[in-house]
C-alpha cells in the first residue's frame, strides 16, 4: 500500500494532505497504536496531574500504560468481547482516561454518560447500548445503577473509583477498582503480551467510542465514531492548533462530550503535553489560577462568567482601580480592533497598550490564571463577538470554532493568525464544507461518523446521497472561506406574518450583558418575539444589594421591579441593533436557579429550547 507523504507540524507528522487515506498520526492509524507508541516513548514523563488531599499529584505515561493495561485486561478476563461497549459514569479524572484508552485497546466501545443523568436515563443509555461493563465513580453514582439494576441485567459487573461510604457493599455484581487491576495483572501475568497483540488488531475503522447527542429532540442517539475519525481529527488539528509538548492544559468539561475528549484525551496523545484535572465544575477558576493552562477550550457560558467575575471585582475596587482598569481596557480594545482580525497595530497604539499591559493587564491575566494562555478556544454555542473582543483586549486571543459529536467535535475554526469575529472559521485541513440550497451546512470528510447505534434511519436521514453530512444547522460561506452559522434549522421562527426569523443571533446579543445568562426568543406563529430569560444570579445579586434592592431568594430577586427594570434596558439596547420585526416585544425572567441537573439544560450549559418553551407555556402565553 502507498503511504501518504507525510510532513512535521509542531513535532506531530501528519500527513501533507490532511483527508488523505490512510490517515496517519506519528505513523499511526489508529488511537490506541498512537497511545501504545507515545507510551513506549515517553515513558517517565508526566502525563496527567490530578489533585489529592489539595496537593497536585504527578503521573507518568507508564502508569497511564500501566493502568489502561490493567483496565483492559481485566475486563476481558471477565468476558469482555471486541465490538462490545463498555459505560463509565465518573466525574473528570485520569482513572477515565485510563478506562477510554484501556477498554480501546482490547477492542470495546467506550460510551460515557454524564454524571447529572438520572437513574433512568442510566437505564437508557446502558440497555440501548446493550453494555456489559460498567464503571461508575463512587457512592452517588452507584445508588443510579442499583436502583435500575434489575432493569439492566445485560450489565455483568459494576466497577468501583471510590470505595468511600462503601466498605460495607456486598453486591456480586460489584468491584472495586483495584481488584480490578488485580484480575488484569494475573491475566497479565497468564498471557504474556495479550494487550499488545489486541492493539495491532485494531483497525481504522473499528468504532471505538459512542457518544450519546443530548436527545433535544428526541430519545438520545448513540454516534458511533471509528479509530479513523479520530485520527482524522487529531490530525485536523495539528495543522490550525499548534500544541507542543511544554503544554499544560485543564481538562473540566464532561470526557463524555466530544470537545473536551479531543482537547484532553485524544489531541494530547499527539501533542505529548500535560493534562491537569480539575477537582470539580465548581474549582475549575481556582484550578486554573493554579495551572495557569497554555491553551483553554470552553463553551460560552465560562468565559461569560470570567467576565462577569471581572466585573464584579472592578465594581468593588477602589477608583483609583475603577480609573486605571478602565483606561487598560480602552488601551486593549484599540490594540484588539486591529489585532482580531490580523492587521498590523499602528505603534503609538501598540505602546500605549504595552504600558497598561505591564501595569494592569498583565496582572489581570495572572489573576484569572490566563497568564501563560497562547489560545483560548470556545465553541458548543454561539458566543457574542463583543465577548471575544474583550479577551482580546486583555491580551487573550479568543477564538471560534465548530463541529459537532457526528463530526468528531472539528469542522471549522478561526486561529490567532486568521480570525474573523462572528464567524466560526475557515474548514479545517482535510475537511469540506458547503451550503446546501436550503441553507444548510454540510460537512464531508474521514471524520463523519460510521452512524447512529442500531439505528439505520437516522443514519440515513443525517446523511446526503453523495455522503455529505447534514448538521442541521444554517448558515453561510463568504469568499475568503468563513463560516457564520446563523442559527438551527429546527429553530427557526416563523412569525405569523410570514417573516423567517434565526434567534441565535438575538439571543447571542442578550448574553453579552453581563445580567443575563441565558435567553430564549420566541414568537413562532406569533405576531411579535418574546423572551424567556435567566438572570446572571451573581452579577444581579451584585446590582441589587448595591441599589439596596430587597429580597430574599432568588425568586424574589426576579420579581423585584428594580430588577425587571434593569433588564428592560438591557433588552433594549439589543433591540436597537435590530429591525422591527427582529425586537423583542416582551420578555419574562425564569425565577428558578437551573444547574447541569435539570433537564432544561444540556451538559454543555445550553437552554433545550423545546423543552423551555413547554415548561414554562405559562410565562408565555402572558406574553401574549
Amino acid at each position: 500500500m502507498n503511504l501518504p507523504a507525510q510532513i512535521d507540524v509542531n513535532g506531530i507528522k501528519v500527513n501533507a494532505i490532511p483527508g488523505q487515506r490512510p490517515v496517519l498520526v506519528d505513523g499511526h492509524a489508529t488511537i490506541v497504536s498512537l497511545f501504545a507508541a507515545r507510551c513506549r516513548e515517553l515513558g517517565a514523563r508526566t502525563a496527567h496531574r490530578e489533585k489529592d488531599m489539595g496537593i497536585w499529584q504527578s503521573y507518568s505515561w507508564a502508569d497511564y500504560w500501566d493502568h489502561a493495561r490493567w483496565i483492559g485486561l481485566g475486563l476481558v478476563a471477565l468476558g469482555l468481547k471486541r465490538g462490545e461497549v463498555v459505560s463509565i459514569l465518573s466525574e473528570d479524572r485520569r482513572e477515565w482516561a485510563y478506562a477510554d484508552m484501556g477498554i480501546q485497546s482490547v477492542g470495546g466501545i467506550a460510551s460515557g454518560v454524564y454524571t447529572t443523568d438520572s437513574a433512568a436515563q442510566l437505564e437508557y443509555l446502558l440497555r440501548d447500548s446493550d453494555s456489559r461493563f460498567l464503571l461508575v465513580e463512587d457512592d452517588e453514582q452507584l445508588d443510579k445503577f442499583l436502583e435500575i439494576a434489575d432493569r439492566a441485567k445485560q450489565v455483568t459487573k459494576v466497577i468501583i473509583l471510590e470505595q468511600e461510604g462503601l466498605h460495607d457493599l456486598n453486591n456480586d455484581r460489584c468491584i472495586f477498582i483495584d481488584e480490578l487491576y488485580r484480575i488484569g495483572q494475573e491475566f497479565d501475568q497468564a498471557n504474556p503480551g495479550f494487550f499488545e497483540a489486541e492493539i495491532d488488531k485494531a483497525r481504522p475503522n473499528d468504532t471505538g467510542l459512542l457518544i450519546y447527542t443530548s436527545g433535544t429532540t428526541g430519545a438520545p442517539k448513540g454516534a458511533m465514531l471509528s479509530h479513523e475519525n479520530i485520527i482524522a481529527a487529531i490530525e485536523g488539528g495539528a495543522h490550525v492548533l499548534p500544541a507542543y509538548a511544554t503544554d499544560e492544559q485543564l481538562c473540566f468539561l464532561p470526557l463524555c462530550h466530544i470537545l473536551e475528549r479531543n482537547v484532553s484525551i485524544y489531541f494530547p496523545l499527539g501533542a505529548k503535553c500535560i493534562v491537569n484535572f480539575a477537582e470539580s465544575p465548581e474549582t475549575v477558576f481556582d484550578n486554573m489560577q493554579e495551572v495557569s493552562p497554555s491553551t483553554f477550550f470552553a463553551v460560552p457560558r465560562v468565559w461569560e462568567k470570567v467576565y462577569s467575575r471581572v466585573l464584579v471585582l472592578v465594581q468593588e475596587a477602589t477608583w483609583i482601580g475603577k480609573l486605571a482598569f478602565g483606561l487598560a481596557i480602552r488601551a486593549g480594545q484599540k490594540r484588539a480592533a486591529f489585532a482580531i482580525v490580523n492587521q498590523p497595530v499602528p505603534v503609538g497604539v501598540a505602546i500605549n497598550y504595552a504600558i497598561w499591559d505591564f501595569l494592569v493587564l498583565k496582572n489581570l491575566r495572572r489573576m484569572l490564571g490566563m497568564n501563560r494562555m497562547r489560545r483560548g478556544g470556545t465553541g458548543a454555542a454561539p458566543i457574542s463577538p463583543e465577548l471575544l473582543k474583550w479577551y482580546w483586549a486583555i491580551g487573550v486571543p479568543l477564538v471560534e470554532g465548530y463541529g459537532m459529536t457526528e463530526n468528531a467535535g472539528i469542522s471549522t475554526i478561526n486561529t490567532p493568525d486568521a480570525n474573523r469575529p462572528g464567524s466560526v472559521g475557515r474548514a479545517v485541513p482535510g475537511i469540506k464544507i458547503r451550503v446546501s440550497d436550503e441553507g444548510e451546512i454540510q460537512t464531508h470528510g474521514l471524520n463523519n461518523f460510521q452512524g447512529y447505534w442500531r439505528n439505520n434511519e437516522k443514519t440515513a436521514e443525517i446523511y446526503t446521497d453523495g455522503g455529505w453530512l447534514r448538521t442541521g444547522d444554517v448558515g453561510r460561506i463568504d469568499a475568503d472561506g468563513y463560516v457564520t452559522i446563523t442559527g438551527r434549522m429546527k429553530d427557526i421562527i416563523i412569525t405569523a406574518g410570514g417573516k423567517n426569523i434565526t434567534p441565535a443571533e438575538i439571543e447571542s446579543r442578550l448574553k453579552f450583558s453581563h445580567y443575563i445568562a441565558d435567553a430564549v426568543v420566541i414568537g413562532d406563529g406569533r405576531k411579535y418575539l418574546t423572551c424567556l430569560i435567566m438572570i446572571d444570579q451573581e452579577n444581579v445579586e451584585k446590582f441589587a444589594q448595591d441599589a439596596k434592592v430587597p429580597f430574599s431568594d432568588f425568586a424574589s430577586l426576579c420579581a423585584a421591579e428594580e430588577v425587571l427594570t434593569l433588564i428592560r434596558r438591557e433588552v433594549e439596547a439589543v433591540n436597537a441593533d435590530f429591525s422591527r420585526v427582529e425586537q423583542i416585544k416582551d420578555f419574562r425572567l425564569i425565577n428558578v436557579l437551573l444547574t447541569a441537573e435539570d433537564e432544561e439544560l444540556t451538559a454543555t450549559m445550553k437552554l433545550k429550547r423545546g423543552l423551555v418553551e413547554q415548561k414554562h407555556k405559562a410565562l408565555i402565553d402572558q406574553m401574549y
